[in-house]
């Protein structure tokens, strides 16, 4: 990512205002992370009135170390090298996970092929076991080169299973629906290399303040929900910008 154009330039958050006080929260996670936490010894920071509080926050802080540009990354669509790269921070028991995979992602998707957008999917997890099954399942299906193929069957018509529909049995047998080998994802599912991989990306998402679902890096800047595709549009317009 390009550097921003100097500190006399102020940038407008790509969300709808009722959301800056959630994206707010979720920077400050990260700053407060960066600090080691905010401790108990220091001063309370003085309270800003509800009414007085801005509908867009200036300059906000880069979380582009998000990304990670691994040409080896199973998880990810488009060059290491795009300009602008999205960040997805997801739950396979999330509806609304499901939800903005059949309504933006596809629009994502056309600018992937264009060669101007790299997405990194990281899943957090944040529904228990079964989020968990289903991440590991993923990454079995990427192992055999087929991670967006299952990820779409898994979200399929914008629609997130149930916890029963992500048994290791029902997952075996979408993978083999999808002309997977059963017996290689079975133990790519089990095996330390899945777990190891899956745990990398709960914690990556949890460290950066991604405690809700979903959570999106896109150029750097935090979106969060899933906000309607003009807004992911909008957003992505302006990283590009920003990246000439």
């Amino acid at each position: 990512m390009n550097a921003q154009n100097g500190s006399t330039k102020k940038r407008a958050w790509m969300v709808p205002a009722v959301l800056v006080a959630v994206a707010v929260l979720l920077v400050g996670t990260v700053m407060m992370s960066a600090l080691g936490g905010s401790g108990s010894d220091g001063a309370a920071a003085p309270s800003t009135p509800v009414e007085s509080a801005p509908t867009q926050v200036e300059g906000p802080p880069d979380l582009s170390e998000a990304e990670r540009h691994d040409p080896d990354d199973l998880l990810a669509a488009g060059p290491v090298e795009a300009p602008v790269t999205l960040v997805v921070f997801s739950d396979y028991q999330c509806p609304f996970c499901a939800r903005w995979s059949e309504e933006t992602l596809p629009l994502m998707m056309e600018h992937v092929q264009a060669g101007d957008l790299r997405i990194e999917w990281r899943d957090v997890n944040v529904f228990g076991p079964a989020s968990e099954r289903a991440a590991r399942a993923s990454y079995a299906a990427a192992l055999q080169g087929a991670f967006w193929e299952y990820h779409d069957a898994l979200f399929q018509d914008g629609q997130k299973r149930s916890e029963g529909q992500l048994s290791e049995e029902a997952l075996t047998a979408l993978a083999e629906e999808l002309g997977l080998d059963p017996d290689q994802f079975a133990e790519d599912m089990d095996s330390a290399q899945t777990a190891e991989q899956i745990a990398t990306n709960e914690q990556l998402g949890l460290g950066l303040g991604a405690y809700s679902t979903p959570t999106f890096v896109l150029g750097g800047q935090p979106i969060v929900g899933a906000q309607p595709s003009q807004v992911f549009q909008d957003a992505f317009d302006q990283a590009l910008t920003g990246s000439e």
